[in-house]
């Protein structure tokens, strides 16, 4: 172990490597519920050379390697579950280009969600990228690789559907480029006309690659940002709502949401839409549209359309704060969620379940739906708030949680950001060929099994 931690200092210097307990500790976990798994060392890169060299080193000598970003994808996907090395991303968080014209922007693997805000903001606010609701420090790599979602999913799709090239080592320890940058200067396009080998990478939570560059797409920064909500008691309407507002093909996003607390909320639905322009008019247009989409389940006294009021500085924030605070409601400051990916007309009932399960398991819930893609599917988050210091608790939320999960696959949904649990459930569903496609990716791109182990393991 000291000639691994010797060659470790070789590669990053003194500054970059640590096995230190008490840092250890605190890559040992997530905010989630699943259990802590301490690594050996951490290290921090600051270049590709050095990912490269620290890869190849792990594989050589057969030690796991588990990329990270923020650590804030709850499920513990960046948890050590076989121990070995924890890589932060976080020092390599330089942007490195936006081409303006072109509208995408090149980030290195670390560079965090709200940096490129900020840049942008700074030096390019015609143009702005599809923030997820995370905290600001997640970072963009980390995001796409696990098919985050943002404030222009109902738009554009997945904020992964978003990257334009990327520079990956492979467990192997080689650098390749994949899209346009492979034969150019430029990171315009991840894949057509070329065969596009981004999925090779993009969804597999870092057990084929490291991400040392990420191509991302930019968009219109419209002048005029606002949002209005609509409530129906009628769980069964919701569907029906949505299919009325993305046929209108002018909404910045669409979220379905409902939640016990505060009392004013119970009961009811509430779909919330923000819409952008560049003038008071195109605004105020956008808001007829959708007034007048939504007219007959007024008349029929069936929904209404209800004041934001106070809230909208909250609900316009990028990302929301307030999300957060769900944590916090039991005390404990935890929560954890199920997102299947499934069709927007089983809305009604993922509803039903996220309440059957609260009631069943004694927790606290909260759900709030993102459409994704114009209507074709709709991320469906089933979460549960707990106290962190109560074991009985976390237990509870652990059981509902796949509960939830095995719901979601009998229905045809596609599990997000899965724990490892979750993932043996899916790959138990899954068409033995494809099982057998992905087992032969998997053997090819690493032989060794060093990357983040634990996670997707379909040999």
């Amino acid at each position: 172990m000291k000639d691994i931690l010797r060659s470790l200092v070789d590669i990053l210097g003194e500054r970059g490597v640590s096995n230190a307990a008490e840092e250890l500790w605190f890559y040992a976990r997530d905010p989630g519920v699943l259990e802590a798994h301490f690594p050996d060392y951490v290290v921090a890169p600051e270049t590709t050379e050095q990912v490269r060299q620290v890869v190849r080193l792990a594989n050589e000598e057969k030690i796991p390697i588990v990329p990270m970003g923020n650590g804030m994808a709850l499920t513990g996907l960046v948890i050590p579950l076989k121990g070995g090395i924890v890589m932060d991303m976080k020092r390599m968080n330089r942007i490195l280009e936006v081409n303006e014209k072109a509208r995408y922007a090149v980030v290195e693997g670390g560079t965090s969600q709200g940096a490129l805000k900020a840049y942008l903001q700074d030096h390019h606010p015609q143009l702005r990228h599809s923030l997820p609701d995370a905290p600001p420090t997640t970072t963009i790599a980390a995001n796409v690789s696990l098919h985050g979602q943002g404030r222009l999913t109902q738009q554009y799709g997945f904020n992964s559907d978003m990257v334009t090239g990327l520079e990956v080592v492979l467990p192997t320890g080689e650098v390749c480029k994949i899209g346009s940058p492979s034969l150019g200067p430029y990171w315009f396009s991840k894949g057509p006309t070329l065969p596009d080998l981004s999925g090779l990478f993009l969804g597999w939570l870092g057990t084929t690659g490291i991400f040392t560059k990420v191509g991302l797409k930019l968009y219109p920064n419209k002048k005029i940002r606002d949002v209005e909500i609509f409530v129906t008691d009628r769980v069964d309407l919701v569907p029906d709502i949505i299919y009325k507002l993305t046929h209108l093909e002018m909404l910045e996003d669409i979220n379905a949401w409902f939640q016990p607390r505060p009392l004013m909320f119970k009961d009811n639905y509430h779909i919330t839409m923000y819409f952008t322009g560049d003038t008071e008019e195109e605004v105020e247009f956008k808001r007829k549209m959708i007034w007048d989409s939504l007219e007959e389940f007024i008349v029929t006294k069936d929904g209404g359309f209800m004041g934001v009021g106070y809230m909208k500085p909250m609900l316009l924030e990028m990302p929301q704060r307030g999300i957060a605070a769900f944590a916090d409601v039991p005390r404990g400051g935890g929560f954890e969620y199920s997102g299947p990916i499934t069709l927007i007309e089983h809305y009604p009932d993922y509803a039903l379940k996220v309440m059957e399960l609260a009631e069943k398991y004694e927790v606290i819930y909260s759900s709030a739906a993102r459409v994704v893609s114009g209507g074709h599917s709709m991320m469906f988050s089933i979460s549960f708030a707990f106290n962190r210091a109560d074991a009985a608790m976390m237990e509870r939320v652990k059981k509902a949680l796949d509960e939830a999960t095995e719901f979601a696959l009998e229905k045809g949904g596609i599990p997000w950001k899965p724990n490892y649990k979750e993932q043996r459930m899916t790959l138990e569903k899954l068409d033995p060929n494809t099982l057998k496609l992905l087992q032969m990716v998997k053997r090819n791109l690493d032989p060794n099994g060093i990357m983040n182990p634990g996670n997707w393991e379909v040999s």
